[in-house]
């Protein structure tokens, strides 16, 4: 009983410590990459930026966007997480999805809006991109007056204010900024991690998702940011009658 003990409490020990070890293996050039020369931040000094750089009309963003949210409630409190949407997938609207998000941003709702835009594109299909029966383009795909009719509904702007702002001044150049960037950071895909202009990652350089949120808390440390935030404690387990019980 003992030795079977002793080996419970050895498995349980190299359980506990897997992350940290796991920690120290992540390699340059293999789990991420240095973007050279780095790229500027847009966040207030003394803070680490950590990007994503997306589209709502990415299926992969689709389903990454709930480890997006883990990742943002995970980071330490000196770390700020911010959004660069591509556009260079134009034959899937890409662009019409960038300007939108954009002006969000200006008009200050695209934190409120962020999640549910992918419902609407990829759940509920009010402004998909693919008919559900062939899974194929739609013809024609959404417009930005489909897209103001939604922020319309979901946020209460103004179909006409959104339009406004997604053709305005403003929105152009956060357009042409954001494209600059994508092309800076050397980004092939999305959805992809920047963590403060310097290093790159993707759920498959870092090895899956929980391994990613695992490397950009690393890399936050490594730039001098604070330790990640502790994972909730999991609820304990209902206990359940054994078969033949009476209820």
């Amino acid at each position: 009983m003992r030795t079977y003990l002793a080996t419970l409490a050895s498995i349980g020990m190299m359980l506990a410590l897997a992350p940290a070890a796991q920690a120290t293996d992540w390699q340059q050039g293999i789990h991420y990459y240095l973007i050279v020369p780095p790229q500027p931040t847009q966040v207030a000094a003394g803070k680490i930026e950590v990007t994503e750089v997306f589209s709502y009309a990415c299926p992969a963003c689709n389903s990454f966007y709930p480890t997006v949210d883990k990742l943002k409630a995970s980071l330490p409190a000196n770390a700020e997480l911010d959004f660069v949407p591509a556009s260079f997938n134009q034959a899937e609207d890409w662009p019409m999805f960038q300007r939108a998000y954009l002006a969000a941003q200006i008009l200050g709702i695209d934190k409120r809006t962020h999640d549910a835009m992918f419902d609407a594109i990829w759940k509920t299909g009010e402004l998909a991109i693919v008919e559900p029966r062939t899974n194929r383009l739609k013809v024609p795909v959404p417009d930005i007056q489909d897209a103001a009719a939604w922020y319309a509904k979901t946020a209460g702007v103004k179909p006409e204010a959104f339009v406004s702002a997604a053709n305005s001044f403003g929105v152009d150049s956060r357009i042409r900024q954001a494209d600059q960037l994508v092309k800076d950071y050397r980004v092939e895909s999305t959805p992809t991690i920047i963590v403060n202009g310097k290093y790159r990652l993707t759920p498959q350089s870092a090895g899956g998702a929980d391994q990613l949120i695992e490397l950009v808390n690393w890399l936050v440390v490594k730039e001098g940011g604070g330790a990640p935030k502790a994972a909730p404690a999991a609820a304990p387990a209902a206990a359940t009658a054994p078969k033949g019980a009476a209820h």
